[in-house]
């Protein structure tokens, strides 16, 4: 198979800990062409998603005391060439967040490989659909107590209700930006201003979970299946577990709630073609959806010795054929 992988700059990753690396590694490994390119090399001729693609080859990371350790010089791209991403049998949208006007422009194009002769993961149209906060909503069952407003009232209100509460930009990534609000901060109205640029943008307030101190679970599903988990614990004084601001990774396992609500998901997710998906869950609760570039591969496959990237690109092959 001839994979394309629509990253950030390659120099820019962390072959150790990115999820893209994992999986295009895993694809080499399984005998595939591997291509790289970035969002702003895509193009549309004659009615055709093209772009600017490299061949890449990469030196596979390497277990060491528990770390996973990578060479020097990791990857080697060959030279470039422009053409159709038909020519491909698989292409990952795997641009990071946060979802901007160019990384919308640049799913608009992606509606242009024909789905016949080219898988894209995620699909363009779910990728559209899927903003990582707002998606969670619908699954009522599964989440916390949560609203979304830009009014200082509307949110003070629920604060008041339940005591604390964690604020969430709809925007945000890695953790970014997200607060926790208690009641009795005299910063509360200054917060809420910065967070929702005075009440033009909405945000996210999510009833606290006291178990988010025991962690925030990340579990790996693809095409709805849970094939994976481990759970971040926040370190310090930090309440947010998020890896990017240092929270602790553990081993897990996906209890029969977690398991319940990816059945929930599962239906959803598959009509909305969103094949590879990061959800997270607090004491039992979806938080959000992860559909752009989810993480935790490098981790989980660390923590419990096993190739989840070999298996999305096993998925691929099936879903081809």
């Amino acid at each position: 198979m001839k994979l394309a992988f629509i990253i950030d700059p390659i120099e820019q990753l962390d072959p150790t800990h990115d999820s893209s690396v994992a999986m295009m590694e895993a694809a080499q490994n399984m005998g595939c062409e591997v291509w790289i390119t970035q969002a702003n090399k895509l193009s549309v001729v004659n009615g055709q998603a093209w772009a600017i693609l490299e061949p890449v080859r990469l030196t596979p990371v390497e277990l060491d005391n528990g770390r996973w350790m990578a060479a020097a010089q990791w990857y080697q791209v060959g030279d470039r060439v422009l053409q159709p991403l038909e020519y491909m049998d698989a292409v990952f949208m795997r641009t990071d967040p946060p979802v901007t006007v160019p990384y919308l422009y640049a799913t608009y194009i992606l509606d242009y490989i024909n789905p016949a002769k080219t898988l894209v993961v995620n699909a363009p149209k779910g990728l559209r659909a899927a903003n990582e906060k707002m998606y969670a909503l619908q699954f009522k069952e599964a989440i916390p107590e949560t609203i979304v407003s830009a009014d200082k009232l509307v949110i003070r209100q629920f604060l008041e209700e339940k005591g604390a509460a964690v604020l969430k930009p709809l925007g945000g990534k890695a953790g970014e930006g997200i607060l926790f609000l208690d009641p009795s901060d005299r910063n509360f109205n200054s917060l809420i201003e910065i967070s929702t640029f005075q009440g033009k943008f909405p945000v996210m307030v999510q009833t606290y979970l006291p178990a988010a101190k025991e962690g925030d679970k990340r579990i790996i599903l693809l095409n709805g299946e849970p094939i994976g988990a481990v759970n971040r614990i926040p370190t310090g004084k930090e309440f947010r577990g998020n890896m990017a601001v240092g929270g602790r990774v553990a081993q897990t396992e996906i209890t029969q709630r977690e398991r319940e609500i990816c059945a929930q998901l599962a239906p959803t997710l598959q009509q909305d073609g969103l094949i590879f998906v990061g959800i997270d869950v607090i004491g039992g609760y979806l938080t959000e959806v992860n559909v752009t570039s989810p993480t935790g591969i490098r981790e989980i496959d660390r923590l419990e010795g096993t190739k989840l990237g070999e298996q999305v690109v096993e998925l691929v092959a099936r879903l081809k054929h």
